[in-house]
């Protein structure tokens, strides 16, 4: 329903209460840089989203490396009256799979398509103006994942940020008041 036919990042975990294995972590398991509850709901998403089955993802090897907070209207979808954007918090986690097979099945109700690229590939990609991406990706690309992947083992060996990381939503992700919800700012 929101921001169809837009690329982005690979899923996004929402973590729920009541799930076993448990996906909400208190404060403090956040606080200290390993939130093991929204590893589990990653690996219950990528099953949801893309198909890929638990068996093949290891909670363990998640690395959790920031929050961020972000808006976004989906004006480009449905206008400067937008009655549909998103406006969360989410756990950004990385993930290096082991080498072999891997099942990929993509649910037609959450995935349009999906594509297997590089880093370089991603920044030429992401520079051209055929396609459209989500605004949260395209700050979070910007802002932390390019490096990130230019040195993954580093990436996995860091610190979590502790401070949640804030953005607004460009522009063009805002409802013609200028404002990401219903009602005016």
């Amino acid at each position: 329903v929101t921001f169809p036919g837009v690329w982005t990042n690979t899923c996004c975990s929402h973590p729920l209460f009541g799930m076993k294995p448990n996906e909400v972590d208190s404060p403090a398991a956040v606080a200290s840089g390993n939130p093991v509850g929204v590893k589990h709901a990653a690996v219950r998403k990528l099953g949801h989203e893309l198909g890929i089955p638990a068996g093949q993802l290891d909670a363990n090897r998640f690395k959790f490396v920031t929050r961020v907070h972000y808006w976004a209207a989906d004006a480009l979808t449905y206008g400067a009256d937008a009655p549909w954007g998103e406006h969360e918090i989410d756990y950004l986690v990385l993930i290096q799979l082991k080498p072999g097979p891997f099942t990929l099945h993509a649910n037609p109700d959450e995935v349009m398509d999906t594509a297997w690229v590089n880093s370089d590939e991603l920044s030429e990609w992401m520079g051209s103006s055929r396609n459209l991406w989500s605004p949260w990706f395209r700050v979070i690309a910007r802002e932390r994942l390019f490096g990130w992947w230019a040195d993954l083992g580093r990436a996995f060996k860091l610190p979590a940020e502790k401070p949640i990381l804030r953005f607004d939503a460009p522009a063009e992700h805002c409802k013609g008041d200028g404002s990401h919800s219903g009602r005016a700012a």
